[in-house]
């Protein structure tokens, strides 16, 4: 067991998975600030990607789409690792050179995404507050506190909010494990229709497109609960009305969700899904084809041949 999840074949998966993630992400970041922008402001409203990245320049400054850039691949390059890591040792443990199944990928993809989500939420939730730290808000009743970085980040919202609150939001993340683990069980199992009959390496093209369709699935069916997990993370709510007391609960998440509801109507659940399905299918599909090229490229120059990947 001890060879299976501590191997260096793990190493390269997590390592390759980090790299690969970090780089999609700072090609595509301004993205991710319109849909997180979205989520959050409740006041602004919904517009394309682009406009709604030319108000944030025109009212924040030219830099502002990139603000929290930081924090966020720091956070990023973490939670990737861990589950890079666990997602392919506990697939080595699990299948003992068998062929891998969709039930396997979605069973081992959960139960990876748990221990990353346990891990890392306070990393993405004191990134979620410098992501949106000196941004203008429709929404008089925001306000936001300065960070000067990630450790005062760290130490302002335990001295204020308590030790729980760096894991706000996290019982939508477990919630969520089902987004990578649908979204690896797609990418899996296409790679194994594609590679049926004839073991080869996919193509660039291939990588780039299966990333995407496995993406754009997961981000669809989860992206309600991605909404209501942005805004307990940063913590909205939980200041600006007593009346919503944020607990990572069940309670709460029904709460948000019902209200957001009567707000907006059931098109208020998706609010910034198209800048999201613009960011995260692109990064994704970037990040994976990164990342089949790292790994490729180093079992090639170690000389392992590696028959889980090959299996994979």
């Amino acid at each position: 067991m001890a060879a299976e999840v501590f191997s260096y074949e793990s190493l390269v998966h997590a390592i390759s998975g980090a790299v690969g993630s970090v780089t999609a992400m700072t090609v595509f970041f301004p993205l991710d600030t319109a849909r997180l922008r979205l989520q959050v402001d409740e006041n602004r409203k919904a517009r394309s990607t682009p406009a709604i990245l030319a108000e944030i320049v025109k009212e924040e400054g030219l830099l502002a789409p990139y603000r929290g850039w930081f924090p966020v691949i720091c956070s990023l390059c973490c939670s990737n690792f861990v589950y890079f890591y666990c997602f392919h040792s506990l697939k080595a443990r699990w299948l003992k050179g068998k062929p891998s199944a969709p039930s396997t990928d979605l069973i081992v993809g959960i139960t990876a995404g748990i221990v990353n989500v346990l891990v890392t939420t306070p990393l993405w939730v004191v990134n979620t507050r410098l992501k949106l730290q000196g941004s203008k808000f429709r929404n008089a009743d925001i306000r936001t506190t300065n960070y000067s970085g990630i450790l005062d980040a760290f130490v302002q919202i335990v001295r204020q909010e308590g030790v729980g609150a760096l894991w706000n939001g996290t019982f939508p993340s477990l919630l969520l494990v089902l987004n990578p683990a649908i979204q690896f069980m797609i990418y899996e199992g296409l790679k194994r229709h594609l590679k049926k009959g004839v073991p080869r390496e996919l193509s660039s093209i291939e990588v780039f497109l299966i990333g995407a369709v496995a993406k754009a699935v997961a981000t669809t069916a989860t992206y309600p609960l991605q909404t209501i997990q942005s805004i307990l993370r940063f913590g909205q709510y939980s200041r600006s009305t007593d009346e919503s007391k944020i607990l990572s609960s069940l309670r709460s998440i029904k709460c948000l969700l019902v209200n957001r509801v009567r707000k907006y109507g059931m098109l208020g659940l998706f609010k910034g899904l198209e800048a999201k399905l613009l960011q995260t299918v692109l990064t994704a599909a970037l990040m994976f084809l990164l990342y089949e090229k790292i790994t490729s490229y180093t079992f090639s120059a170690m000389g392992l041949s590696h028959n889980n990947y090959k299996r994979r």
